[in-house]
């Protein structure tokens, strides 16, 4: 399954915003190299650029269409496609922060992955990774409803399973801990202003929608996403500026070496 980075961008403060706070809780203090894993456009890598101007940045992602952009937007960033769930850095060239952002909610296998990851590191380096937790916001369990009530429920059923589920932060911590020297997990739920139920159809769009929409044939499309916006209006009523509030918890970890 192939992203759009036009479609991903349209929401590019929203979604910076919380890279910026995973990125707050990193201890790891001037790293060598750091490998932003699942890079999408290159939003969160101009981000780590800032952060740590004097390492070498790597963005690797699964997706040639984020790759493309990231490297019109990155020129002197080395960007390179990748299967995030196999790789693997140079030893010769050891990474100080594995750093990924909206990527692991997409990769099944935590339980083998992530401590895989933080044993990759050296000595002081910090492994940081930042999921939604959304599954059953309404914005998402709407997604599966349509899906299961519409003639295409046959082709969608396997849009359902695109998602990984998310364990708990007690999960996450007693997973990582015999691997880390220190494991912070927090979770924060970020409430975004948008222009009423269809900026919400838009943001999801780049992201949630994806598994549906890329099973269904256009004008298929155009009718899910009709059922989906009036799904989802009940559960977010304008304010009185018109705006709606999408509500959006994230999982945050950080486990040190």
């Amino acid at each position: 399954m192939d992203w759009s980075a036009r479609q991903y961008v349209k929401f590019e403060d929203e979604r910076t915003r919380p890279a910026r706070d995973l990125l707050a809780g990193v201890p790891t203090r001037e790293p060598r190299r750091v490998v932003d894993l699942g890079c999408g456009p290159g939003n969160t890598t101009e981000l780590l650029l800032a952060t740590f101007p004097n390492a070498e940045i790597i963005g690797l992602d699964s997706s040639p269409d984020m790759i493309t952009n990231a490297r019109a937007r990155l020129r002197s960033i080395s960007f390179e496609v990748a299967d995030l769930t196999t790789w693997r850095p140079d030893p010769a060239a050891p990474v100080d922060i594995i750093y990924s952002n909206a990527v692991f909610q997409w990769i099944a296998g935590h339980d083998a992955i992530l401590p895989r990851l933080v044993g990759l590191l050296p000595e002081g380096g910090s492994l940081a990774i930042q999921m939604p937790d959304n599954l059953e916001e309404p914005s998402h369990r709407a997604m599966r409803e349509v899906a299961r009530s519409g003639r295409w429920a046959t082709r969608l059923a396997a849009a359902e399973r695109a998602r990984t589920p998310i364990g708990s932060p007690a999960d996450y911590y007693a997973l990582l801990k015999p691997h880390a020297a220190r494991v912070d997990v927090w979770r924060t739920t970020y409430n975004h202003p948008l222009d009423g139920v269809g900026g919400i159809v838009e943001w999801f769009k780049g992201s949630g929608l994806r598994p549906f929409l890329n099973l269904l044939e256009p004008s298929e499309q155009d009718d899910y996403l009709a059922a989906y916006r009036a799904a989802i209006a009940p559960h977010y009523p304008p304010a009185p500026d018109g705006k709606v509030l999408l509500a959006f918890p994230r999982l945050f970890i950080v486990a040190t070496r």
